[in-house]
């Protein structure tokens, strides 16, 4: 197994944080994501595309579209790997209902509930093509998600990957079932076996193993400080 495995490029997105001192704030615990329910503009895409897509996916496509711009070294044929806790939550919710209410589903609906829909759209908004794994951590363990995403370059299968991770803000239905409303973020960035710093690029860093992050807010804190 490699010694070192190193991030870096890392391209967040979040309501509320636009500029990179407002990252930097936050980082810090100084300032916080906004619980709304706002999203990338992505006016780089046509509108008939990005017309019906959720918070979650517009996200996604915004901070692949940043690193992919960010990264002059990524190619169409980079292989990305996407997490989410929560995946489609919102229009999860709403065929749920649906299925009570009406016993019935839209097909255009379910087409863009399904847990890969995020990664699927970035691929075909920025012309992607090559390949892409959808990863669910089970018991929302972020740490086992965050091994079994950068496994093809722990395993020399891959001298990088892009990690995608993205979640939305959560239906207010939902409120009453989490002890802590979470925020809704998404980020992209190159896992590698390379630690070279890209023009672009502030900084790499080493993943630590013995001290992998519990979520996904922590292992950015920990990329951007």
């Amino acid at each position: 197994m490699p010694k070192d495995i190193f991030v870096k490029n890392v391209s967040p997105w979040a309501p509320g944080l636009s500029t990179e001192e407002d990252w930097n704030l936050w980082a810090k615990d100084e300032k916080q994501i906004s619980l709304e329910k706002t999203a990338p503009a992505l006016e780089y895409t046509e509108p008939l595309f990005r017309r019906r897509l959720s918070q979650l996916s517009k996200m996604t496509v915004q901070v692949v579209h940043d690193l992919f711009q960010k990264c002059p070294t990524l190619s169409k044929n980079s292989k990305l790997v996407f997490i989410s806790l929560r995946g489609e939550i919102d229009r999860e919710f709403k065929i749920n209902k649906s299925l009570i209410e009406d016993k019935m589903i839209l097909p255009a609906g379910f087409s863009l509930s399904v847990f890969n829909a995020p990664i699927a759209l970035s691929t075909i908004a920025l012309g992607l093509k090559g390949g892409y794994s959808a990863i669910y951590p089970s018991e929302g363990k972020f740490s086992d998600a965050l091994l079994m995403a950068i496994s093809p370059v722990l395993a020399e299968e891959e001298k990088e990957v892009v990690l995608v991770y993205a979640d939305e803000l959560i239906p207010e239905v939902y409120n009453d079932c989490v002890k802590e409303k979470p925020f809704p973020l998404a980020f992209a960035s190159v896992v590698s076996l390379d630690n070279s710093v890209d023009t672009d690029c502030a900084k790499t860093t080493k993943i630590d193993f013995s001290k992998m992050p519990n979520s996904p807010e922590e292992f950015l804190k920990t990329l951007l400080k």
